[in-house]
């Protein structure tokens, strides 16, 4: 129905910079989202088709390493949500080889200073989840996740009607994220 109601040309205002250039609507269920794409069709890894094919804003890889890259969330929890990958295609944290372990960690550092340098938040979350029932939607290819944090950020959880506001575009995240990058790696 919101979908009908956007693709409605007639009906939808006249698009400003707050509106997502992409018309995304971003939603905290997107699990059942993940879910039900997946279920009784066989579909390519998300991440390692990212991995293969290179930064992009399609992909959504802002940077990439020799064995793993950083990309943007598509379902964000908040503005510049990243998440650290192996490129090689694993659930196993154990598994990883020492030149992964240390590249996905070296990675992390590196998405952290590039969100605390695009966005200067009070906070930030950084976490791995294990298997489905550890909360992760795609349970079969590692991720880090990291969440910039403000203070009252009720945001990051939705309070009302399973409704957040992401007030900026995946096109514009990407483009901080990845001059914040680049500024990082000239010094």
């Amino acid at each position: 129905m919101v979908k009908k109601k956007l693709k409605n040309k007639k009906a939808s205002p006249k698009k400003t910079k707050a509106v997502s250039k992409r018309d995304t609507l971003f939603a905290p269920w997107r699990l059942n989202y993940i879910k039900g794409a997946r279920d009784g069709v066989k579909q390519d890894c998300v991440f390692c088709w990212a991995a293969q094919t290179g930064p992009s804003m399609e992909t959504l890889l802002v940077h990439q390493g020799s064995q793993c890259s950083i990309i943007l969330n598509k379902f964000p929890y908040n503005n510049g949500h990243l998440m650290v990958i192996p490129h090689r295609h694993t659930a196993d944290f154990d598994g990883l080889t020492r030149d992964e372990f240390e590249e996905i960690h070296q990675l992390l550092k590196l998405a952290y200073q590039a969100i605390k340098r695009a966005y200067n938040p009070q906070g930030l979350n950084v976490g791995l989840n294990l298997g489905r029932v550890a909360g992760s939607g795609i349970d079969d290819h590692l991720h880090y996740h990291l969440v910039p944090r403000w203070g009252g950020d009720t945001n990051f959880m939705p309070v009302i009607a399973h409704t957040k506001i992401i007030s900026e575009s995946l096109d514009d995240t990407f483009e901080k994220i990845k001059k914040a990058i680049d500024e990082i790696r000239r010094n």
